[in-house]
């Protein structure tokens, strides 16, 4: 009897052994199994993120030969609508202002072809610093209208690693005062032959003649923009020496300050527009 029941005992040993052998090779295959299905998974993964990084990187490449193409002729950024986004590269004439705080700049700035008023552009004080007069720039900013002057604002300025420069000789309009043709050249650095002076009313005391005003009205003092007439085939035109680019420092300032009515005049400047022609002036000399 107890020969049979150790036979028994024996016999449940071992298929208790088979069983235990059949579940350890059953999870071994399953665990095989699963680490085989991560590694396929992080190769997988691997991959696509390869894939991606690549197509970033030619993203990237694409992204820059397109802005670099968004460079534009003069011709295309006049046709360009205003408020649409612009780019240019244009060489610097002058420095009006820089507004330390904010970091912008306005500046005058010309190509062979035409010519860029660039308002409150971004620019950090190294680069500001570095523009002189031929310095090559690329402007990214807004076509904008105001008052009849087209300009570029909301811009970002890059100061170009490049010995090509310009600088442009003043552009005789003097015979296109008047005429539709004259704002074709808007922004340009311009010259004006044989003007006289006439009166300016001002009308802050007393709407005295005087050859010049301090502010458009008479309501300023020194150091602030110079107004003053100048008339031509009898039309008159008032021209300014505005204050920020021109300061009472200046030969020009002091120029004005010392005219008086009647005197003929040249003169050099930026064919600003402002309800119509109102150049910044930065030479004023007797006329040849």
């Amino acid at each position: 009897m107890r020969k049979v029941i150790s036979l028994l005992l024996v016999t449940l040993m071992v298929f208790a052994m088979a069983a235990c052998s059949s579940d350890t090779g059953n999870s071994s295959t399953a665990q095989n199994s699963s680490a085989a299905q991560d590694s396929s998974v992080a190769e997988e993964s691997s991959a696509a993120e390869e894939s991606a990084a690549e197509e970033s990187s030619v993203a990237d490449e694409s992204s820059a030969a397109d802005a670099q193409a968004e460079v534009m002729s003069y011709e295309e950024y006049v046709a360009a609508e205003l408020d649409s986004e612009v780019c240019v590269e244009t060489y610097v004439q002058a420095k009006q202002s820089y507004y330390a705080e904010q970091q912008t700049a306005t500046l005058y700035t010309q190509d062979e072809d035409g010519a860029y008023f660039v308002y409150d552009a971004s620019i950090s004080q190294e680069d500001y610093d570095k523009l002189e007069p031929g310095t090559k720039i690329r402007v990214t900013g807004y076509k904008s209208e105001w008052s009849g002057e087209v300009e570029i604002i909301d811009g970002t300025v890059e100061v170009l690693d490049s010995e090509d420069t310009f600088v442009a000789e003043a552009l005789d309009v003097t015979d296109l005062l008047g005429t539709d043709e004259l704002i074709d050249h808007q922004n340009q650095f311009v010259s004006f032959k044989g003007l006289e002076v006439v009166a300016s009313i001002d009308e802050a005391n007393g709407n005295a003649e005087v050859p010049f005003l301090y502010n458009y009205n008479g309501s300023g003092s020194e150091g602030d923009d110079l107004y003053f007439n100048v008339s031509k085939d009898g039309e008159t035109y008032t021209f300014v020496i505005e204050s920020y680019l021109c300061d009472s420092t200046t030969e020009v300032y002091q120029a004005v300050q010392n005219l008086a009515i009647g005197d003929v005049i040249d003169m050099e400047g930026y064919l600003y527009w402002y309800e119509g022609v109102n150049p910044h002036i930065v030479s004023v000399t007797p006329a040849a």
